[in-house]
């Protein structure tokens, strides 16, 4: 059908879009709530709501142990590992710039294991893509990356490598996904994805954390929006993709996130586009329409 060829189109984009906020829940939610506390909270909100779903729509739950055990597996790698040690990261003094770059080195790490793990085939035309878009990148990011003193690096140590480990388990998790997860109902595996990420993260919130959380509206329309926009919409479009494409293709999204969030500053907090950003994302939209390519 035309319509559900145009929906299928329409994904990449919706999830650059909704996926770009999470940086600005991070840094709305820090001034009111442990990171820790506040993921266990939004991952128990959206287990609820989708195993709801899920019981409600009929869906088909794992019938062995082992499809019990790679939902859950899944989950503490794409959510709890990997959003945790972003927003711990952030919490505790890595700039949001070298966050971003960090990110980055997904499409280039999943481009170096896809042929050997799934046997995708990346053409040179997609490697080029891929360099092209982390170049792109690089150049997005270099007025903030240039206003961190080198001093600063040294303080930001364990964050930088707490955020290098976060973005290893999302490749490793999209790898699994695509391997173990192909055919499986993706609503009751989200719910036991979410399961998952609890029943490790809330334990770490309460050794590490205060496990505070102040409420007013600001909490709530970020919980909201982290809960049914993030966990459920982009998650949601995300493990679809995973399913109905190559992970490399898949990975390479990423590269569009920190141009989004540079526009997305710049329409809601006024923060000033330079020439050299507007160039890099140009080059990175180039580069990920290159390595998109099937």
């Amino acid at each position: 059908m035309p319509s559900s060829s145009l929906l299928l189109r329409a994904m990449p984009l919706v999830f650059v879009l909704i996926w770009s906020t999470g940086w600005v829940v991070a840094g709305y939610s820090a001034p009111y709530a442990d990171p820790l506390t506040f993921l266990s909270l939004r991952y128990a909100c959206a287990a609820v709501l989708v195993a709801g779903f899920a019981a409600f729509s009929g869906a088909t739950w794992p019938r062995t142990r082992r499809g019990w055990f790679d939902a859950l597996l899944t989950g503490l790698l794409l959510h709890a590992i990997y959003l945790g040690s972003v927003w711990w990261a952030l919490r505790h003094g890595l700039p949001a710039g070298i966050s971003g770059l960090i990110a980055a080195l997904q499409p280039i790490l999943t481009a170096l294991f896809a042929p050997w793990l799934l046997g995708e085939r990346i053409s040179p035309l997609r490697w080029g893509g891929i360099l092209l878009g982390f170049l792109g990148i690089g150049l997005v990011l270099q007025p903030k990356l240039a206003n961190v003193e080198p001093a600063l690096l040294w303080t930001v140590a364990l964050p930088i490598i707490v955020n290098i480990v976060g973005m290893v388990s999302v490749t490793a998790g999209s790898f699994y996904q695509k391997t173990y997860l192909a055919s499986v109902d993706l609503r009751s595996t989200t719910a036991l994805q979410y399961v998952g990420a609890l029943l490790v993260t809330l334990p770490v919130a309460f050794l590490l954390e205060p496990m505070q959380i102040i409420w007013n509206t600001t909490m709530v329309l970020v919980l909201g929006w982290s809960v049914i926009a993030l966990s459920l919409g982009a998650i949601g479009l995300m493990l679809l993709m995973i399913r109905r494409g190559a992970v490399s293709r898949m990975a390479t999204l990423i590269y569009l996130i920190p141009p989004t969030v540079a526009l997305e500053a710049w329409l809601l907090f006024g923060e000033k586009l330079s020439p050299v950003q507007m160039a890099g994302m140009a080059v990175t939209v180039l580069g990920v329409a290159l390595a998109s390519r099937k």
